[in-house]
């Protein structure tokens, strides 16, 4: 083929023109080399500049790592929160009547369980589902409260807080002995130191400090049934005689007896002087009564902190339950007339009877004040209800007053002045 003809190659399937105008024109002519020519150092381009120093990099970790860091701390914040509020929920929870008693444990002394009356209380608590625990216990014979406290952070760790109440078991010979002894100290009779109720309850306030005190004694009135027995049975006995060795038997029993011998009386004494001093002294007839007692008083003891948060007011004086609820009236006007009767309530010096009185001469304001305009002068006006009859009581012992000239002159006051500043206890 000569040097100019052009052939296509069927292999290749493509032309030879169009592989020749892949190289340059002088392409031919010229020694081939490589596509990227070897530049030299002196020739090579500078490199681009960084879009940020190394200053500025590393602010911009530093801003991010503080934000990562922020985050995490809000996240613990809110976990804390939400850990928080479920601590206050549930320290709330162990408050209320129902669960507050899961939290309570009842501490008994050993020799109060040797005593009469000590496992009545014990049974009774048990069966009342209490957690009952005996150690021994500053006084002898007593019974104290430990309550699980629940704070509002999330601990592990359970603490245990006393409660200030105490409860001591008095057996009955010690608590006769005592107002004997005080009953010769108020007769003048200073024979010795002998204990009496003042110098026990001072030696066991010495011991607990703080403590809420309360007295338990039982079968005093079991023991004067039985002097009144005696007393029907020494003048029969007396008369029917009696060989000598039994009536000299007797007779020291009595002379034994004489110096014991408490009457009513004297018990009263003894516990009106102990009570003057804030001590609760409780006297049961029988052990069951008292294992009732202890549950009763365990139950309060359980239920204190939730009475003393319910009872918080914002209010400095005192609110009647029934007075801050209101009274209800619904869209037919039932509830109104225990409104009104509740607006003449509270006047200063008004009962429930002279409410009610009142509110039933004239079921309404507005027919109480339609009457004020039927009189004729102001003084018939300030008189108007005086003669309304007042009924207190019921049977034998039912009462009856009028209303009187002093409250009805303020309720028509009240009614008809248009003084926001009168004052409606003016006895003029």
């Amino acid at each position: 083929m000569s040097p100019g003809d052009v052939s296509c190659g069927d292999q290749n399937g493509m032309c030879g023109s169009e592989r020749l105008s892949l190289c340059p024109p002088d392409a031919a002519d010229q020694p081939s080399r490589p596509l990227v020519s070897e530049a030299s150092p002196e020739i090579s381009p500078s490199p681009k500049n960084p879009k940020y120093s190394q200053k500025e990099r590393e602010a911009i970790c530093q801003a991010a790592w503080q934000r990562r860091k922020e985050r995490e701390a809000r996240r613990r914040q809110q976990e804390q929160e939400k850990e928080r509020k479920r601590a206050l929920a549930k320290m709330l929870k162990a408050q209320r009547p129902g669960e507050c008693q899961k939290y309570i444990t009842v501490v008994l002394d050993p020799a109060l369980l040797q005593v009469e009356g000590g496992g009545q209380i014990l049974s009774a608590l048990q069966a009342a589902n209490y957690s009952c625990v005996v150690e021994s216990q500053a006084v002898p014979c007593s019974v104290s409260w430990r309550r699980k406290t629940l704070s509002s952070q999330m601990e592990d760790r359970d603490e245990w807080t006393e409660e200030p109440n105490v409860l001591v078991l008095l057996r009955l010979e010690e608590f006769l002995s005592m107002v004997h002894n005080y009953k010769q100290g108020a007769q003048g009779c200073t024979e010795g130191q002998k204990d009496t109720l003042q110098s026990y309850v001072a030696r066991v306030m010495e011991k607990m400090p703080g403590k809420i005190l309360a007295l338990q004694v039982v079968g005093v009135e079991n023991y004067f049934r039985s002097l009144r027995v005696q007393s029907k049975k020494r003048p029969r006995q007396a008369a029917a005689g009696g060989n000598q060795e039994e009536q000299g038997k007797r007779r020291k029993k009595q002379v034994k007896d004489s110096g014991l011998e408490i009457t009513r009386l004297d018990v009263e004494e003894a516990l009106v002087d102990l009570q003057l001093s804030k001590i609760q002294v409780n006297i049961f007839e029988s052990c069951e009564e008292l294992g009732e007692f202890a549950t009763m008083l365990t139950k309060a003891v359980a239920e204190a902190p939730f009475r003393r948060e319910r009872e918080k007011t914002d209010f400095s004086f005192y609110l009647d339950k029934r007075w801050c609820g209101g009274v209800r009236v619904d869209r037919s006007g039932k509830g109104l007339f225990e409104v009104w009767k509740r607006q003449i309530q509270q006047f200063n010096r008004v009962s429930l009877e002279m409410a009610d009185a009142v509110v039933s001469a004239y079921p309404s304001p507005q027919l109480l004040v339609q009457a004020y305009s039927r009189c004729s002068s102001e003084h018939e006006r300030e008189n108007m209800l005086a003669n309304i009859p007042v009924h207190r009581g019921e049977g034998v012992t039912a009462t009856s007053r009028r209303i009187g000239p002093e409250l009805s002159r303020r309720i028509y006051l009240q009614m008809t002045s248009d003084d926001p500043d009168l004052y409606l206890d003016f006895m003029g």
